[in-house]
């Protein structure tokens, strides 16, 4: 072999040699799998033309993600929320497409910053039947309701085990249902998924949300340690790529074309029933 051939050809052996994360990190993680909350619209909700797979805005974000990072990132539905974060943990599911950052899921979790929306959580009551309410402690002495594994930020989860009586249901549908047969003083469940599903019950009319809201915390995406894809390499290029989107505006995009699109699905029957199933 030439000596110029030769001396190229160490030069591309040392280059590979010095970067073998990138090369293994590129070829390994052809495809990734997220899933979330089904019942969060227009974040989230069941395809009803495909009810294992989870449409809306998070899930279109993550599907760009995918395509600026090279790899198939397929949103799938788990079961109930609760379910969905235990897959994460286990790291039978790589990602949650959309989570509150808590003490607990950061044991089992790494967030990639920046959030990509931020969302009101607020007390929804039955019309007519409001009670004084201006802060959190206004909420002890009443009985609410939310779903199991839900968080509304570490400040207000810590408030809450210490100070409130909270039970625990598997669904949103659940949980209004309840309120409105007075088994329960309020639900505490984010402004807009929670505005969307009580209009498609019907139930928007019967219900109200008081003010101020309990918090205003940012959705990120998370990745579970226990993921086989967890390398250093995609930690950095999500965060990357995830900062580009929310400086280009990205989410709010996506989140007023899936607003449009859930709109006109619920002028359609249902071919899914009940989500929480």
């Amino acid at each position: 072999m030439p000596e110029r051939c030769l001396f190229k050809s160490l030069l591309l052996w040392c280059a590979l040699a010095v970067m073998p994360g990138v090369a293994l990190a590129a070829g390994k993680c052809e495809r990734l799998v997220a899933t979330g909350n089904p019942e969060y619209p227009p974040y989230l909700w069941r395809d009803p033309q495909n009810p294992q797979q989870l449409i809306g805005a998070n899930a279109d974000l993550l599907k760009h993600l995918g395509k600026e990072l090279g790899v198939v990132i397929d949103v799938i539905h788990t079961g109930p929320w609760s379910r969905a974060q235990d897959e994460v943990r286990t790291g039978r599911v790589d990602l949650i497409a959309g989570a509150f950052i808590t003490l607990p899921r950061l044991e089992h979790m790494d967030y990639v910053h920046p959030a990509f929306f931020y969302t009101p959580s607020v007390v929804w009551v039955r019309k007519g039947e409001a009670f004084p309410y201006g802060s959190w402690v206004d909420l002890q002495g009443h009985t609410g309701d939310t779903l199991v594994g839900n968080s509304f930020g570490q400040q207000f989860d810590t408030f809450a085990k210490q100070n409130l009586t909270l039970e625990g249901v598997s669904s949103l549908t659940q949980a209004f249902q309840k309120l409105l047969l007075g088994r329960t003083d309020y639900v505490l469940y984010e402004r807009y998924p929670g505005l969307a599903l009580a209009e498609t019950l019907g139930m928007d009319d019967d219900l109200e949300v008081l003010e101020p809201p309990i918090s205003s915390e940012g959705l990120y995406l998370t990745l579970s340690h226990n993921s086989a894809c967890n390398e250093p390499w995609l930690r950095g290029q999500l965060a990357r790529k995830m900062t580009e989107m929310v400086a280009a505006g990205l989410p709010e995009q996506f989140l007023q074309s899936n607003l449009e699109l859930w709109k006109a699905q619920q002028m359609q029957p249902d071919p899914v029933g009940d989500a929480t199933q």
